[in-house]
C-alpha cells in the first residue's frame, strides 16, 4: 500500500490524515498539538510506507514546515484557503444525518467538533482531484492535552 499524509497546520493544533492512495481510503484522522507534529510524523514514517506528505500553506504553516525539514524531499506544500470552512460541509458527506435527526439543524451536529482532520483531508482531495472514503476501522484520536 502506498500511503500519504496530509496536514492542516495550525498555531496550536494540527489536523492529520493518513490515506492509502490506491484504495482511496482514510485510515487515520487525528488532531494533535502542533508541538507533537514532528515526533508524530517521524514515528508514523517508521511504521508506514509513506511516499509523500502534504501540508497546507495557511495559519502557522511556516513554523510547521520547518518542523518537517527532515522530510523536505517528500513534502508538498498545498493551497488550503477555505478548507476549515469547507470541512463543515464535508463532515456531513462523511457522516450523513439520517432518520429523525434530519429535523434538527445540521449546525447542531458540528458544535464543538474539531474539523482540522477533515480540513487536512480536503487539502489532499483538492490536490488529487478525487474524494476519499473512510476505512471501517478508522483511527480517530485527539491529542490536545
Amino acid at each position: 500500500m502506498t500511503k500519504l499524509i496530509s496536514i492542516d497546520p495550525g498555531r496550536f493544533k494540527c489536523g492529520l490524515v493518513l490515506v492509502d492512495i490506491k484504495e482511496k481510503k482514510v485510515y487515520k484522522a487525528i488532531i494533535l498539538r502542533s508541538e507533537f507534529l514532528e515526533e508524530y510524523v517521524k514515528n508514523l514514517k517508521t511504521v508506514e510506507n509513506i511516499s509523500k506528505v502534504f501540508i497546507g500553506n495557511g495559519t502557522s504553516s511556516k513554523e510547521n514546515i520547518e518542523k518537517l525539514e527532515f522530510i523536505k524531499k517528500d513534502l508538498i506544500i498545498c493551497e488550503e484557503k477555505n478548507t476549515t470552512y469547507r470541512a463543515k460541509e464535508r463532515y456531513f458527506e462523511l457522516f450523513p444525518i439520517s432518520g429523525l435527526k434530519k429535523l434538527i439543524p445540521r449546525e447542531f451536529f458540528i458544535i464543538n467538533k474539531k474539523l482540522d482532520a477533515i480540513a487536512a483531508l480536503i487539502i489532499l482531495e483538492d490536490y488529487c482531484h478525487d474524494k476519499f472514503t473512510l476505512d471501517k476501522n478508522l483511527d480517530t484520536k485527539t491529542w490536545l492535552e
